[in-house]
């Protein structure tokens, strides 16, 4: 892999992470990627695009316990699955097979899907962790999707759960931990693009790039 370098954002809903990862990614000049690797993973499998729709950033149905106890092989390894082929944990192997994929062929910035795990033995790799308090969250949802604070408040404690609950199961790590990242940012003390800035200036000099 030697110059690539992957840039992996764990984000609150509301806090503006998306937004902070395009943006960054353009001024890293790296390829971009969250709700594209649904696309990536159909195609790659042959599978629907709406099995991973579903499956997107939510836990196993199934017995609790982490992605790596290789309950199935990755696509790479073998066949899919031929028992419940379509369980949220063999999609999700189709799908970190993708991002090894990606972050094998060129520096990428990826958004959640647990890439921080999957690239975890990538030599030049950055995590970063971006959440926003909770009174922006509200504000910005209910710019974003025309609703009131109630429902924003609803949909922001769901995402929360969710991709807590999808985190946690599969990385055996916590989300949003400290721990967890290189570096842990609220988007709301300086705004997005200073927040973008700050988070460019920690990855060329933590890659020394």
């Amino acid at each position: 892999m030697d110059e690539k370098y992957v840039v992996n954002i764990g984000r609150q809903l509301g806090s503006g992470g998306r937004e902070i990862g395009e943006k960054l990614a353009v001024r890293l000049g790296i390829d971009f990627y969250d709700k594209e690797l649904i696309n990536l993973a159909s195609e790659e499998s042959g599978l629907c695009r709406e099995f991973f729709e579903k499956a997107d950033e939510k836990a196993s149905q199934g017995i609790i316990g982490g992605l790596f106890g290789m309950r199935f092989p990755f696509i790479s390894d073998g066949a899919l699955p031929t028992t419940n082929c379509l369980s949220n944990d063999a999609l999700f192997k189709v799908q970190s097979d993708v991002i090894w994929k990606l972050a094998s062929e060129k520096s990428c910035l990826f958004v959640g899907r647990c890439a921080d795990y999957i690239l975890r033995e990538h030599p030049r790799s950055i995590n970063i962790f971006i959440s926003s308090s909770r009174e922006d969250r509200i504000e910005r949802l209910r710019h974003l999707h025309s609703i009131s604070k109630e429902e924003a408040e609803e949909k922001m404690n769901r995402a929360d759960k969710r991709r807590s609950e999808y985190y946690n199961y599969y990385s055996y790590k916590t989300w949003g931990a400290a721990v967890t990242y290189h570096l842990c940012i609220d988007s709301s003390v300086l705004g997005i693009d200073e927040t973008v800035g700050y988070i460019e200036e920690f990855v060329r000099k933590k890659l020394k790039i």
